[in-house]
């Protein structure tokens, strides 16, 4: 057992001060109650301690990018990102990986959704281990202490109707078969769950991708969708419907899938998201980065499509960041102010998060809830004189001080149990570059 007393936390939306939380042997919360003070036999957590935060969409080797490549368009930055993809190499792409999900833990992520599609060798030849770079993912996130959803990515194509690009042929498998028995080696950690993704309509042909979704069925499935308004064009051109209406078609809406960006819908892709009960997760900061473009969230909102929250390409690894993105970018949109609230912003790194990533126990401050807890400072600078349920809208990174997960302490005091992260990171991509 272990033992957390909070000078305060989020509890079903509102703020609870002096809560102690017990953690059993598993990993999940026993007991919660308000005392006074810290027992002697607690840990005690200051300032607002919320249920962990959920990453629900990255890809860890983008990391690499930050700070390189700000200039091209989309597709420029597609390129770097391919000659990226091209040096790294399991032993590479461990410490890369976990310098950067220690990043993501220091931030206040205790969950990290990795959408996976960098599978095998330059040329596409498989490694000895067919999944040996998912091991790699699966080692990081370990070593870091954060949860993992890997989410295995189905990538046979380089465009509609396209050959692969010789720089695309690490990303892709044989065909859907080749695909689900590679994915069916892998194996994870008790932290770890194994999911599913079609990387998008433009890398999967129509007819596999009903076939992806069954074999991902259960689980969390993925995609791309509509990040860039090439891709609907394509698709209408190519199947007379926009890339939503083409999912729908195949059977492959379902409560089970998150669709990433959805940002170039029309108000028949919003409804029938909508009605199939899918996930859609906003990365407001990788989306403003790539001139993506601002999704229809507010309307997605209102329609009750849950939403989520990723850092895609880490441009920047900030959850505050990330839900201050999504409210002023849709404020921008809308023309109009407090478009999510708070407490709608939280339940965005929270529980529609884990949730998404097949964590259902996840994201919520509750008994026989998984002990994952993310603490902000309530004292700091940039949230001095600020009323302690408005902080998140005025907080960052900087501000989380201590980070659990299923129990354990990852950072405490600011700093990550693996020592300075920053010398890691530099360590792992300076190299890549010579």
């Amino acid at each position: 057992m272990s033992h957390f007393w909070c000078e305060a936390a989020w509890i079903g939306g509102a703020i609870s001060e002096k809560v102690l939380i017990e953690c059993d042997e598993a990993g999940t919360i026993a007991a919660i109650e308000n005392i006074a003070a810290c027992p002697p036999f607690a840990t005690a957590v200051p300032g607002l301690t919320f249920p962990g935060f959920a990453n629900t969409h990255s890809h860890a080797f983008h990391r690499a990018l930050r700070g390189r490549v700000t200039q091209d368009s989309f597709w420029g930055w597609r390129d770097a990102m391919y000659d990226l993809a091209a040096r790294l190499d399991p032993e590479s792409y461990l410490q890369l990986a976990t310098a950067v999900f220690a990043e993501m833990a220091l931030a206040g992520f205790t969950v990290v959704g990795e959408f996976h599609y960098l599978h095998h060798q330059a040329g596409g030849r498989p490694y000895d281990d067919p999944n040996a770079m998912g091991k790699a993912l699966t080692g990081a996130a370990k070593a870091a202490g954060i949860r993992l959803t890997l989410l295995d990515t189905c990538y046979l194509q380089g465009g509609l109707g396209k050959e692969l690009s010789p720089p695309q042929r690490r990303f892709a498998d044989a065909d859907v078969d080749d695909w689900a028995r590679r994915r069916a080696l892998l194996k994870g950690y008790a932290r770890t769950q194994i999911g599913a993704a079609i990387h998008s309509v433009r890398a999967v042909p129509r007819e596999a991708m009903s076939e992806i979704a069954a074999a991902g069925r259960g689980g969390p499935l993925h995609i791309h969708l509509s990040e860039q308004p090439a891709e609907n064009q394509q698709t209408l051109a190519a199947h007379g419907m926009s890339p939503t209406a083409l999912l729908a078609k195949e059977g492959v809406l379902s409560e089970d899938l998150t669709a990433v960006h959805a940002i170039h819908l029309e108000a028949e892709d919003i409804a029938l998201l909508s009605s199939s009960g899918a996930t859609v997760c906003a990365c407001p900061t990788t989306e403003a980065d790539l001139g993506d473009g601002i999704g229809p969230f507010a309307e997605l909102h209102r329609q009750k499509v849950s939403l989520t929250i990723g850092t895609d390409q880490h441009v920047f690894i900030d959850p505050f960041l990330e839900i201050q993105r999504l409210e002023m970018d849709q404020r921008l949109l809308t023309r109009q102010r407090s478009v999510f609230n708070v407490r709608e912003q939280i339940d965005a790194l929270t529980q529609h998060g884990y949730r998404a990533l097949g964590w259902a126990n996840g994201g919520l401050l509750e008994v026989g809830g998984l002990c994952d807890l993310t603490s902000m400072k309530s004292d700091s600078v940039g949230t001095a004189g600020v009323p302690l349920a408005e902080k998140p809208s005025v907080a960052s990174a900087v501000d989380v001080e201590t980070v659990v997960v299923g129990g354990q302490v990852v950072v405490a005091s600011g700093q990550h149990v693996l020592g300075e992260i920053p010398a890691l990171l530099k360590e792992a991509i300076d190299p890549l570059w010579g």
